[in-house]
């Protein structure tokens, strides 16, 4: 029996409402959310990315691929039945929360936290069935006894020598954007767009340097929303020079209801369906992608020199890492004493080893954070592509098998994400195979060139179709776009085979684009292998065809020759993998001395 779902059916039945929706959402749309926003889990244990589904007597969570072992185990027990997106058989979303929701009934959800597109598009189907939409309160917080408050958190400036532009600038830009649209008002509502535009940083949000805010931008002015507390005298100053007035966070909702008469420009897409409700019918609204989206993920020079710096910085924690793990044993597979030392313990798993890798970063200068929760998975574990170990819930790590890391940092120079696998001891042919593939598959993508105007879906085909030639297959995007200082996944750049419902990833990818390039291949109860590098998008050539582009890997550590199948590997992939690890070498030796310095030396040497 699932208490916490009984008492949410007991709400609705007091309401009428047929259907609950209940996102991963926060009021902004955020990919990632605070403790107060997890409404999923505290109804269900899930601790992914998903949308639960209550009636009168089911529940269902939708989620996609990334997450479908992990659902089924920690869904286990719960009353609440998995569905995997996307699978034969199995319904979409929408087509769901329609069937379910009763002739003449009602479909609930907090108007919140789903954003307008969605919510207006339930509404009008519904409205086919004579039912309607019940957006005006937040269920899940009725019943939820000791919720944990909204976060709060020092707002911080982010420095020109670091973003390469000032926030005036910013917001001048932004303005002359709104007069060619002939827009009276700007709404933001997306943390990372708002932290961008400001150039201020925050920590609601674990993992991503964001703060709790709405932004309404005018010709003449501009209003910020947000937790006063959070701002010290420098930051009201840093405002007041802006001409930025900063206002309570909950006041937004009431300053949007007061609008009349106007042009507002925003991205129904991005902006929660009680804001646009709220938005009087006076006014005249335009609905386009946010232009700081789009300008926030093409680097200028600052930023781009930024980032290196901060992937040599991580690098360096990086490859201490990789040291400590390939010498985490004796040749007679005990654990060393020096392992023993840094892990605090005399034994090593998966949530010990985490921390041994937080702490080095620690050591590098500005670190702020990690950039998202630390993958640290070990074995059959590594099947689950977001698989993260817990303090109550991880395994042994032994000395055999692979062992799989994906992990970044935050530092004011920028954000990393980067992902290793590596094998313990001794692998399996089949594991060396599929590492092999893998690389391969990532140093493929890597060393592509491709003409302007080409989107990541044009450029799937180079990482994919090692696997593909095998028939088998890696359920996740190969890549996507990374913040300045700000999220890990970051729109609209990004990498896949197909276009994603309700993604804006099929764009074209510009020059000063940070992507990611990450493969994998899962082999349940068995194996799980990942190779990521971010690498920025520049110009490689210009002729009669046009301007062509190319990637250029900015991550640096090395990947695990150990586990390498070279008689697998065509002589192009062999030049790639040595051309990389000179440059890692050349890069990372100036801060290493001793038995470092030639582990490095060995780790990174021709093949």
């Amino acid at each position: 029996m699932n208490l916490q779902l009984d008492k949410l059916r007991l709400e609705m039945n007091k309401r009428g409402i047929d259907v609950y929706l209940v996102p991963t959402d926060d009021f902004h749309q955020s990919e990632y959310v605070g403790d107060y926003f997890r409404a999923i889990h505290y109804l269900s244990g899930f601790t992914g990315e998903g949308n639960l589904v209550v009636t009168k007597d089911t529940a269902a969570l939708f989620t996609d691929g990334r997450y479908f072992i992990q659902a089924e185990k920690e869904l286990s027990g719960k009353d609440v039945e998995l569905m995997k997106m996307g699978e034969p058989g199995v319904p979409s979303l929408d087509d769901y929360l329609i069937e379910k929701t009763d002739e003449g009934g009602s479909l609930g959800f907090d108007g919140r936290c789903v954003d307008f597109q969605h919510g207006n598009f339930l509404q009008n189907r519904l409205s086919k069935k004579k039912a309607s939409v019940h957006a005006g309160t937040d269920l899940v917080g009725l019943i939820w006894e000791g919720r944990p408050s909204l976060s709060e958190s020092k707002v911080w400036i982010l420095g020109e020598k670091f973003t390469g532009k000032s926030a005036r600038d910013k917001l001048s830009d932004l303005r002359n954007y709104m007069k060619e649209q002939d827009a009276d008002t700007h709404i933001v509502t997306s943390l990372d767009d708002i932290a961008w535009i400001l150039n201020l940083r925050g920590d609601d949000i674990p993992c991503n340097p964001v703060f709790l805010s709405y932004l309404m931008i005018d010709m003449d002015g501009a209003r910020l929303y947000a937790n006063r507390k959070d701002f010290d005298e420098e930051t009201l100053a840093y405002l007041t020079e802006l001409e930025v007035e900063l206002l309570d966070y909950d006041s937004f909702y009431e300053d949007v209801k007061a609008l009349r008469n106007r042009t507002v420009l925003l991205e129904k897409a991005r902006t929660n369906f009680e804001t646009i409700s709220d938005i009087d019918s006076s006014n005249n609204v335009i609905d386009e992608m946010l232009p700081s989206s789009l300008w926030k993920s093409r680097k200028n020079q600052v930023e781009i020199d930024n980032m290196k710096r901060a992937h040599i910085k991580d690098g360096v924690a990086i490859t201490n890492y990789l040291y400590f793990m390939k010498h985490a044993f004796d040749k007679d597979g005990m654990l060393t004493e020096e392992a023993k030392e840094l892990l605090g313990e005399a034994e090593i798993n998966e949530w010990n080893t985490a921390a041994v890798l937080e702490n080095f970063r620690k050591e590098q200068e500005g670190y702020i954070e990690p950039s998202f929760t630390t993958i640290s998975a070990y074995g059959e574990n590594a099947a689950l592509p977001h698989y993260a170990p817990t303090a109550e819930s991880f395994s042994k790590i032994e000395p055999k098998g692979l062992y799989l890391v994906d992990s970044g940092g935050q530092y004011p120079e920028g954000t990393t994400d980067i992902t290793r696998t590596i094998a313990m001891g001794p692998i399996t042919d089949e594991e060396r195979k599929h590492y092999t593939m893998v690389l391969m598959a990532h140093l493929r993508l890597g060393d592509v060139k491709f003409l302007q105007g080409s989107s990541g879906i044009t450029l799937d085909l180079a990482a994919r179709e090692v696997f593909w030639r095998e028939g088998m297959n890696f359920n996740h995007g190969t890549g996507h776009g990374v913040g300045f200082c700000l999220n890990v996944h970051e729109r609209p750049n990004a990498i896949r085979y197909r276009k994603a419902p309700g993604r804006m990833e099929d764009m074209a990818l510009s020059e000063g684009n940070i992507t990611s390039d990450e493969p994998g291949l899962y082999i349940e109860g068995s194996h799980g292998i990942r190779t990521e590098n971010l690498t920025l998008v520049k110009k490689w050539q210009t002729n009669d065809y046009g301007t062509f582009f190319c990637f250029e890997f900015i991550t640096m550590a090395p990947y695990d020759l150990d586990a390498i199948d070279l008689s697998l590997m065509e002589k192009r992939d062999i030049e790639l993998l040595n051309a990389y690890h000179r440059e890692v070498y050349e890069k990372l030796s100036p801060y290493f001395e001793g038995e470092k310095l030639e582990w490095l030396k060995m780790a990174t040497r021709e093949v």
